[in-house]
Parts: C-alpha cells; sequence; structure tokens
C-alpha cells in the first residue's frame, strides 16, 4: 500500500496540466470502481464570492443542468465539504433537502456516491467525489477500499492546489518580508498605524510604508482588504 501511494503521488505530481491531472485521477477512480469521478477547488478569496474551478466525467446534460439550476449552492455534499473533511456515503437523507437535485442527479445515472474534502494551510478547499450507476456501497467495500479512496480525495487536492492556486489565487505568488508580514499581522489585530509604530518601536511613517507596499502587493484597495487576503490565504504565519 505504501508503495503504491509513493508511486502515484510521483505520477500525480508529474503532471503539468490540470485537464491531464483529472483524467489520470478519473482513472484511479475507474480503478476501484468508480465511472464517474468530480473535483473541485474553491479558493478563500474574494471573501463575497470565493473563485471556484471543477472538473467532472459526468454527462454533459447533468453538466449542463447542474450549472443552470445553481446546484452547486445547495449541493449538501458541498454542504457537508464546507463543515467537515469526513468522508460522507451518498443517500437519501443527505440529500433530503435537496430532493428535485437528487432525483435529477439519478436521472442522469449518478446513484451511488462518495466525497471527501481536503483543506491546506493556504485555505483552499477541494472536494473529491467518485460515484456510479450501479452497485450500492457496501460496508466490505468501505473496509477494503476507502483508505485507497481517502488517499486519493487527499492528493488529488496536493496536486490540484499546486497547479491551480497560482491562477486562482495569483496573490499566494507575493514575496513579503518578515516586517510586512508582521505589520500585516498586527493590523489584522485592529492596530492602527501609530499603535503598531509604538509596538515595535519604529516611526509611524515606516509602518505607513510597509502598509502601502503590501496593500500593492496584494492587489488589495486598502490595509484592511490586504489583511483580511492574506490571513485568508494563510500568508501570516
Amino acid at each position: 500500500m505504501e508503495a503504491w501511494r509513493e508511486d502515484r503521488l510521483n505520477d500525480l505530481l508529474r503532471i503539468e496540466s490540470e485537464h491531464e491531472l483529472f483524467d489520470e485521477i478519473a482513472g484511479m477512480a475507474s480503478a476501484i470502481g468508480f465511472e464517474y469521478c468530480a473535483y473541485g477547488i474553491q479558493m478563500p478569496v474574494p471573501i463575497s464570492r470565493p473563485s471556484v474551478q471543477m472538473f467532472n466525467n459526468y454527462s454533459q446534460r447533468w453538466r449542463k443542468c447542474y450549472s443552470e439550476r445553481g446546484y452547486l449552492q445547495i449541493d449538501p455534499t458541498v454542504q457537508h465539504a464546507i463543515r467537515s473533511t469526513l468522508p460522507v456515503v451518498w443517500s437519501n437523507t443527505l440529500f433530503e433537502p435537496a430532493q428535485e437535485m437528487w432525483e435529477e442527479a439519478r436521472g442522469h445515472g449518478l446513484q451511488h456516491g462518495w466525497a471527501q474534502a481536503s483543506r491546506d494551510a493556504g485555505g483552499s478547499l477541494g472536494l473529491l467525489t467518485l460515484a456510479r450507476s450501479a452497485e450500492q456501497l457496501t460496508a466490505g467495500e468501505l473496509y477494503q477500499n476507502e483508505a485507497r479512496m481517502v488517499w486519493l480525495a487527499q492528493y488529488a487536492h496536493v496536486a490540484m492546489a499546486r497547479l491551480l492556486i497560482p491562477k486562482l489565487a495569483p496573490e499566494t505568488q507575493v514575496m513579503m518580508t518578515a516586517r510586512e508580514k508582521e505589520v500585516l499581522r498586527w493590523t489584522a489585530e485592529g492596530k492602527t498605524a501609530y499603535e503598531i509604530s509604538q509596538i515595535l518601536a519604529v516611526s509611524e511613517r515606516t509602518i505607513n510604508f510597509h502598509i502601502t507596499n503590501v496593500v500593492l502587493k496584494l492587489g488589495a484597495s486598502n490595509k484592511t482588504q490586504a489583511a483580511v487576503k492574506a490571513a485568508a490565504l494563510g500568508m501570516l504565519s
């Protein structure tokens, strides 16, 4: 199992195209018994409309239906992923809040499924879904295969995030000095430039200089937005 993990992880990390990477992930899903596979990633910024990108091998009709009816906003697997990184098996109970969506999904061959979310230090949220049209997932199958399913969910996110985060959140590629981070951390705590200057024993002008730099680097409109962005993206540690 360990050798399999290392070999497959190396395969995923060598791929430089997100579409080719998804095809590889879907192939690995197929090898453990799932004809359908979906992966989505959501960035923590912008706060009011987070960047999202999705990949799947569902039918074109279901992709169109899912998009046009705004099912992403009510999808119970997505809602679960926002709250927890524990895996979840599809069930009538899970989809009870979205009955119409559940009925339509089954009408497109998505009868049985499993999903797990992954999070990273940069605040991005990934969700891997494995599904099929026949054969319900049994406790025995989960006992036998769930370790690989969980591994696939985690490392699919590692590999996809490596390729997608620089595109979806280019701010993460910004290099800040240790002092700029320190000033931004105090800003995030609600301190004024004068208060920070007293804490760090430097001039207020110096603090404003650092704040101006990070606002420009992060493409923010002001120091508050800069602090929120940096904190959400895990850049202040």
